[in-house]
């Protein structure tokens, strides 16, 4: 009894400072910087990139939005790669005026792929464009992305992600509880990391790419979550994601939550992959360039599923203690409660300081906040599933809301 006393103490501590430290991280959100200075004054050439599979319902809204961009319009082009559609996807790109690339590869489905394939052409043709965004086909753009963009390569930025909310926050608690997570991420991941000069993360849309950074290997990815492994890469190399967030895109969430589980069963298994894949990377980039941007990232791999890991393993560490000491159940029960109650009452508490310092009306909100809780559990429950069983086959979300820019704003 006395080594799991030790072990307890052990992974407390673990845990404790794992969570001050990102706590600490998160408070940096509040400051508000000087904005950096311009380097060059230039308006740079975009390709906006859509890989669009089966998405005929929405893809025109989005091109839409892109046409309508507050930027001049001979400085940007609009691709959408129809990837394996089996629908009208590129007659309706074409016709809203995209510039349309058919895909067929039955083998190499993901996002990833199309990527790899479109951009290894546009290297070889050696295109004449400064800077790439990438969007998915539910997304809506703000009129001013562009032009946020722009002054982000403007300043010496590489490699930012855009701000990147949601269109359909209060239809259920599913879109809720995207929404809310999304929030938070935004200003207490992204926003603080930029804040105190580390890395924030790309966020599988809405992100630019200075053109420079991707020819040398092309979009050279193999995870499940394409936009965390990029980031990861570049955080090895010692290259620090930007953060725009007035560069604003609105993406659709599912609103079953069977589409929920598997969408989310797979960004869990991406993190899996990455965990194998990077881990050791990051850890060599910690020693030999010694920055905390390099250290930040090793933690972000170390707090997803080993955090979920250690975590698992104390509370049981705590049940058999208090089992071991002859604790009735009822006192075993208030045990617990003690740690549930705080759990589930935490999330809603920021999500309620986030949603007030955003400015966003909380009362449309009310019920996604009451089962925010239940979401995040939910997500608890799809890593400890894939701890053991983890399905690796790409699953079509299905994106059919018809919403225009104009009705977000």
């Amino acid at each position: 009894m006395e080594y799991l006393y030790i072990i307890q103490i052990a992974l407390v501590w673990i845990v404790t400072i794992y969570w001050l430290y990102q706590l600490v991280v998160s408070v940096c959100s509040l400051i508000k910087l000087k904005d950096k200075p311009i380097l060059e004054d230039k308006q740079n050439r975009f390709m906006a990139i859509i890989p669009a599979h089966n998405e005929a319902a929405v893809v025109a809204n989005l091109v839409e939005s892109l046409k309508n961009q507050n930027y001049p319009k001979e400085l940007y082009d609009i691709y959408v790669i129809a990837d394996n559609c089996t629908d009208n996807t590129a007659e309706v790109a074409r016709n809203a005026g995209a510039i349309v690339y058919e895909r067929f590869d039955e083998t190499k489905k993901t996002k990833g792929f199309a990527l790899q394939w479109f951009l290894a052409q546009k290297i070889e043709e050696d295109a004449p464009y400064d800077a790439l965004c990438v969007f998915d086909a539910d997304n809506i753009a703000d009129e001013n992305f562009l032009k946020a963009m722009n002054k982000k390569l403007c300043q010496g930025e590489n490699v930012v992600q855009g701000y990147r909310d949601i269109k359909n926050p209060t239809d259920n608690w599913i879109t809720a509880g995207y929404a809310i997570f999304y929030w938070t991420m935004n200003r207490f991941y992204h926003y603080a990391r930029y804040n105190v000069g580390l890395s924030p993360l790309l966020n599988g849309t809405g992100f630019m790419v200075r053109f420079d950074v991707i020819k040398p290997t092309g979009w050279d990815t193999k995870t499940l979550t394409e936009d965390i492994e990029f980031s990861l890469k570049n955080i090895i190399e010692g290259r620090r994601l930007g953060w725009a967030t007035d560069a604003i895109v609105y993406d659709e969430q599912p609103t079953g939550f069977k589409q929920s589980w598997s969408q989310r069963s797979r960004w869990t298994v991406g993190h899996i992959q990455c965990l194998k894949e990077y881990t050791g990377l990051l850890a060599t980039a910690v020693k030999e360039k010694k920055t905390l941007m390099n250290f930040d990232g090793l933690l972000y791999m170390l707090g997803s599923i080993p955090m979920f890991v250690i975590t698992i393993f104390l509370l049981l560490i705590n049940f058999v203690i208090y089992a071991a000491q002859g604790m009735t159940t009822m006192e075993l029960v208030i045990n617990v409660l003690r740690y549930l109650i705080p759990t589930f009452l935490f999330p809603i508490l920021t999500a309620i300081l986030i949603m007030a310092m955003d400015k966003r009306p909380i009362k449309p909100m009310i019920k996604g906040l009451l089962f925010y809780p239940l979401f995040l559990g939910s997500w608890l429950l799809i890593n400890f599933k894939c701890l053991f069983k983890r399905e690796t086959k790409w699953e079509k979300i299905e994106h059919v809301r018809d919403i225009k820019i104009n009705e977000v704003n």
